[in-house]
């Protein structure tokens, strides 16, 4: 097993919490958004951002960060606030609110990506985003990890009820599978309906 030497924090002694999501690129399904706080001593050579990692790891990781992380959070978007909000913000407003269920509060918040906003107790000083912070810091990779498998685990769940377009397998992720089930049989309540595929557009000629 490779060791991955990521991060533990950006400010030694101060309680940082890591935040990232899973599921902005699907065509159906909800986003899963993660808040973690890890131990300052928390070390796993498999730890990594969750798509560098296969799935075994991932299941095998998630327990693990669960039992030992200091706190952690992990909340569903649903794909009406998807389309009501856009995909961007529904993500954050994902992130936040897993936030706000840690317990201790973080006093500092690591957040995967380029874009986010203050919010309740939390302003521009008290977060910083990273770009590619769940392949830098082991908090984002934590939360990464969480908010991946959780949705994985709930995309199998409502497979059962529309197992036509594969969830199980492509977890609502565009698909030739998934494209030519929505091309026969259509759209599901779970397909977010502000998301358009090229290939189910009209022909012109």
């Amino acid at each position: 097993m490779k060791d991955i030497r990521l991060k533990s924090f950006l400010k030694e002694g101060r309680l940082e919490a890591g935040c990232d999501e899973a599921g902005r690129g699907p065509l159906a399904g909800p986003v899963f958004a993660a808040a973690v706080i890890l131990p300052p001593d928390f070390h796993h050579p498999a730890l990594n951002d969750s798509k560098q990692m296969s799935e075994k790891e991932r299941d095998m990781l998630r327990p693990i960060i669960e039992a030992e992380a200091v706190a952690w959070a992990v909340e569903e978007v649903s794909v009406e606030d998807i389309d009501r909000l856009n995909i961007l913000w529904a993500s954050v407003s994902g992130m936040q609110r897993a936030v706000l269920r840690l317990d201790p509060a973080p006093e500092f918040l690591l957040i995967d990506g380029n874009k986010f906003r203050p919010f309740a107790h939390y302003g521009f000083k008290d977060y910083q985003t990273v770009v590619h912070g769940d392949a830098t810091y082991m908090s984002i990779a934590a939360a990464s990890v969480l908010a991946k498998t959780h949705r994985d685990a709930f995309m199998r769940q409502i497979a059962a009820d529309f197992p036509e377009y594969g969830w199980d397998r492509n977890m609502g992720y565009p698909t030739p599978e998934h494209i030519e089930a929505l091309k026969k049989y259509g759209t599901t309540p779970w397909h977010r309906k502000s998301f358009h595929v090229k290939e189910l557009e009209p022909s012109l000629f």
